[in-house]
């Protein structure tokens, strides 16, 4: 942190239209897209925006850097397999190395709510440079502020990340071919089952533990390797499946899914079941899905299954041009299903 990181007092300012902050608080998927096209596309939309991508790739200086920012309000701020710190960490890693990044610098920008234990505050900022180093970044500037007891719920997180990319690939949803195979890098569902037990205190036979993990080490394997990787999306909130419809949108292709690949645990499964959740849509912290072309799915998915966080990795499905923008499940009874994006989150403030 710089050493004039400041500590201050504020109050947040009355909203003056009530009924947006309850759309972008309760809403996601087609709502939270909406809500991104007709106010910040609209506000400051540019090219580099308009990628759509987990943040920006920007020339400077002869250099090629990831630019990305993200929030963390996840209640409860600890769960099995994580808190809002390694959360803070490792979502924006994640974020530069969906851009083909090596992940380098991130800031940290705190909300605290007056009251706020400091042993609570002492646990996030122990489990942020935990995952710093085991991500091998560095957090080097930052920010707190403080707001009223009641206002702030315990702890916001803001982190930013920067990254050097270093290879000469193009890596988003508009590099995506007809033909490439998709692979995920593992099971999925884990960390918005375990927030959801978590939160509600629900006992399974098994303790669901969230996936949340780094996943730039990984990425930097594959693109070592030589693998022409096309696109990467992380599987945070909306799960595979948003992630995957909003890559077929937005590169106008279609991509169709095989059920019976797809890696669910099996408690996973059935707390999904009992709790009404389609785990397609439920997020996670530390899968990704990666776009290839055929040629290098093979070795692709040798590299990904000898990290121990990719050892479910496994290929879900292929890219087409018949039906653009559109995805498709092959379920396990051989029926071909439409998937789209959900108007709202199965379950929000989980990341």
């Amino acid at each position: 942190m710089t050493a004039d990181m400041e500590f201050t007092l504020t109050c947040p300012a009355p909203s003056r239209d009530h009924s947006r902050v309850l759309l972008a608080h309760g809403g996601g998927g087609r709502l939270m897209g909406q809500l991104i096209s007709s106010v910040f596309m609209a506000g400051y939309g540019n090219p580099l925006l308009e990628n759509r991508h987990d943040g920006a790739v920007l020339d400077v200086g002869g250099a090629r850097l990831a630019f990305t920012t993200d929030s963390y309000v996840v209640q409860p701020l600890f769960f099995p397999g994580g808190d809002i710190g390694t959360l803070a960490v490792n979502g924006t890693v994640n974020d530069l190395a969906m851009c083909g990044a090596r992940p380098l610098y991130l800031s940290a920008g705190f909300i605290l709510e007056e009251g706020l234990e400091m042993e609570t505050l002492r646990r996030v900022v122990e489990s942020m440079r935990a995952a710093a180093e085991a991500a091998g970044v560095e957090l080097v500037t930052g920010d707190t502020k403080v707001v009223d007891h009641g206002k702030g719920d315990g702890i916001f997180v803001n982190t930013a990340g920067i990254g050097v990319v270093e290879t000469d690939l193009t890596i988003g949803p508009m590099s995506a071919r007809p033909g490439d195979a998709v692979l995920v890098s593992g099971d999925i569902g884990r960390h918005g089952i375990a927030i959801m037990a978590q939160r509600e205190g629900l006992e399974f036979e098994t303790t669901i533990e969230s996936d949340c993990a780094p996943v730039n080490h990984m990425v930097g394997d594959l693109l070592a390797a030589g693998i022409e990787v096309h696109c990467l999306r992380d599987l945070t909130r909306g799960g595979l499946a948003s992630a995957v419809v909003e890559i077929a949108e937005t590169a106008g292709l279609s991509i169709r899914l095989d059920e019976s690949a797809i890696p669910v645990r099996e408690d996973v499964r059935g707390a999904c079941e009992i709790l009404g959740f389609d785990p397609l849509y439920v997020a996670n912290e530390g899968r990704f899905v990666a776009f290839v072309p055929e040629a290098d799915a093979g070795r692709a998915l040798v590299i990904m299954r000898g990290h121990a966080d990719g050892a479910g990795t496994n290929r879900i499905g292929i890219v087409t041009d018949v039906g653009a923008g559109q995805v498709t499940l092959r379920t396990q009874i051989g029926v071909d299903r439409i998937i789209d994006l959900l108007s709202g989150e199965q379950l929000p403030r989980i990341c």
